[in-house]
């Protein structure tokens, strides 16, 4: 019995699937059994005590977002390419740097820097049509 193995690629889709908890935890860091009269996270009410979060609380629910929004066109790019047989070892260094921009995308958005988020998205979406098209011959 043969069983398939997981590649580099496969294993930074897991790690990019895990970054909007960790987002998510960075939001809600140091909140969580704080009594809510003190502003305290609301476990019955979490996305309205998000909503009314600021500065770098804030940031960090949004890098959440935009981290949930990333995944389904990486996702999607590093199957495709596993499928049109793209060259593995480009593959695994594109979907790693993929990873690598987009923990270095949250650590931008999260410290508010505004100008390199964004152009470290702009490359993270370059690298994810990279990944894409890989695999065309």
């Amino acid at each position: 019995m043969t069983f398939a193995r997981f590649t580099l690629a496969y294993w930074c889709v897991l790690i990019a699937a895990l970054l909007p908890i960790v987002c998510a935890w960075i939001a809600k860091s140091g909140m969580v059994g704080k009594p809510r009269r003190e502003g305290g996270y609301d476990n019955d009410n979490p996305r309205a005590w998000l909503a009314k979060q600021t500065d770098w609380r804030a940031r960090a629910h949004a890098a959440q977002q935009n981290s949930f929004e990333a995944l389904p066109l990486f996702i999607g790019a590093v199957i495709i390419a596993h499928q049109l047989g793209a060259h593995q070892a480009r593959l695994d260094v594109l979907a790693f740097l993929f990873v690598f921009l987009r923990l270095f995308y949250i650590m931008a958005y999260v410290a508010g820097m505004g100008t390199v988020r964004s152009v470290v998205w702009a490359v993270g979406l370059a690298v994810n049509v990279a990944i894409l098209f890989l695999g065309y011959r």
